[in-house]
């Protein structure tokens, strides 16, 4: 599939397409039954979100309006807002860390030239998924400095607006800059999440293959990616362009499709408000559809370009491809 020679940028994201044409069943099995997990995990622990929300809500809701809002009325409703923001969070690492997983079997044969099937891959992923999810965690947590940041500015613009409505006091003043400040502050710490992501990017293929512990992954990561970060970074980022770029041009298409569908049925004879409702309840679950559809789809590529990187990283600093080449020859 690749050659068992350092890796240049063609060879990475050709062996990144041709590992996904070679697997694509098994690769989207998994990944497909993954984010089914997720979101039955996501929307159980959003209903419970969501019962304990409610209470506050219908209070804030059903309170007359007087101009004043205290900090301490709206914590239960912000409380609730970040739980149901942490239920989707840990859905989307459940989902991450399995497709992760999933790649990284997937690599591990592809390199030496054999086929494997979903109930493998699925077993293997499965028996690993502790130790990928935990190096998914952990290289996350830098990634969610900025987005509590963002969050925590979202609620202090939101008190802010609250405080000023009715009142000439000022006192949405503070809150307001201390929103400003925290949204500075969350774009500020962006480069170093972007540095910690890919210093710890081969983890959880490293997880995998070697069926190391999660600091050990960890640490094997930072030890491959070191001298390397700029050219892990630019390979990473140009896979992440392609994805990003395919989905932009299917939702772009989506979007024009839905809104012509929905405009289009008032100038048909004898349209009725059911029948626009149906019309326009329809066209957005099929661009739903297609939009998750391209998610699962595309869901693979950058974790395969991070494995074939790790592959890459070993040849040039381990001297793999001996090694590689004699498994791929015994069997």
């Amino acid at each position: 599939m690749i050659p068992l020679a350092p890796l240049d940028l063609n060879h990475v994201l050709g062996g990144a397409f041709a590992a996904y044409r070679r697997h694509w069943k098994a690769l989207l099995g998994v990944t497909l039954a993954a984010h089914v997990l997720a979101a039955l995990v996501a929307a159980g622990l959003a209903a419970a979100g969501w019962a304990a929300l409610s209470g506050p809500w219908r209070e804030m809701a059903d309170a007359p309006s007087t101009g004043d809002a205290e900090l301490s009325d709206l914590t239960p409703f912000f409380l609730g807002l970040g739980g149901l923001w942490l239920a989707f969070a840990l859905a989307v690492l459940l989902a991450t860390g399995l497709v992760h997983a999933a790649v990284a079997v997937v690599v591990q044969e592809a390199v030496l030239g054999r086929r494997t099937g979903f109930g493998a891959v699925w077993r293997r992923s499965w028996s690993r998924l502790g130790a990928v999810l935990g190096t998914v965690v952990l290289s996350a947590l830098a990634g969610l400095v900025p987005m509590l940041l963002l969050l925590l500015g979202f609620c202090f613009m939101v008190v802010a607006t609250l405080a000023s409505v009715g009142s000439d006091s000022g006192d949405g003043v503070g809150p307001a800059l201390t929103a400003l400040l925290l949204m500075f502050l969350a774009f500020g710490t962006t480069p170093f999440v972007v540095w910690i992501w890919v210093k710890f990017s081969l983890a959880p293929t490293a997880a995998v293959v070697e069926s190391a512990g999660v600091l050990t992954a960890m640490r094997r990561s930072a030890e491959l990616v070191r001298g390397s970060w700029w050219r892990i970074f630019g390979y990473t980022l140009v896979m992440l362009l392609i994805v990003g770029g395919v989905s932009f041009v299917v939702q772009t298409a989506v979007s024009v499709t839905t809104q012509a569908s929905v405009f289009a049925v008032p100038l048909a004879q004898h349209a009725t408000p059911g029948t626009l409702f149906l019309s326009a309840a329809t066209t957005a679950a099929v661009g739903g559809l297609l939009q998750l559809l391209t998610q699962l789809l595309l869901g693979p590529l950058q974790p395969l370009t991070s494995g074939l990187l790790y592959v890459d990283q070993r040849i040039r600093k381990e001297n793999l491809a001996p090694v590689l080449a004699r498994a791929a020859a015994s069997g």
